[in-house]
Order: structure tokens, then sequence, then C-alpha cells
């Protein structure tokens, strides 16, 4: 889908945004590019925005709405934020386990699956 970002967090990041108000990734490409994104919770921050600037993908949260989302069994926070046309759709949610486990894959730091959540393909329990 166009125009939208989906973060899933396991555990230790959720924890990490909670403890530190930011969690960061870098992925590393052929040639020597590296693109980062972070999730930040701020007070100053009214509503969820997200910004793109050299390699650098940010994703800024109300501290109120992070904490809370940190704090609970709630699985993701859907917002917008506003582009010239139209809207950037950004999903922010708990990564679970697939229900089809995966060679190699490890999944021990994700959250537990709530029963008849789906799975990223839509499977549910």
């Amino acid at each position: 889908m166009g125009d939208s970002i989906r973060l899933r967090l396991t555990r230790s990041e959720v924890r990490a945004l909670e403890q530190g108000g930011r969690v960061a990734q870098s992925t590393r490409f052929p040639g020597g590019e590296t693109f980062t994104y972070e999730l930040v919770s701020s007070p100053a921050a009214a509503e969820a925005s997200a910004r793109f600037q050299a390699s650098r993908l940010t994703v800024t949260l109300p501290r109120d709405t992070a904490m809370g989302w940190c704090r609970s069994e709630t699985v993701g926070i859907r917002a917008a934020s506003s582009l010239q046309t139209g809207e950037l759709s950004l999903l922010i949610e708990k990564d679970f386990p697939c229900l089809t486990p995966r060679a190699g894959e490890d999944e021990s730091d994700r959250f537990a699956r709530p029963a008849g959540q789906a799975d990223a393909c839509g499977t549910a329990d």
C-alpha cells in the first residue's frame, strides 16, 4: 500500500521505547549506504508524524500515546500524517510469532499471540 509506514516492534524494542523514549535500527545496503529508522516518543509532539531525511526515517509519537501503548495489551497504534495531497498512514504494532515457523528465525523476543489474532498473512488461530 502506497503512502504508508508499518513498524513492528519486539518486546525488547517496546521496552527500550518505554524506558528511553527511542528505538532505532539500521539496514545496510550494497554500495555502503545505510537506511536508519527510528521510533521516538516526545512530550512536545501533539500528534504522530513521520520525517524522512538523509536516509533516515523518524516516526514520532506523543509521549502519552507511546507510553500508554507500551504499558498495555493494545496491539497497535494507527495514525495519519498529512501530506501535500492526501495522508501518510502510520501503523506501529507489537510483533508476534508467525503461525507457521520459519527455519532459522528466532522468535523468542516476540509478544505472545492473543487468541484469534491473525498473522501477517491474514491467517487466524
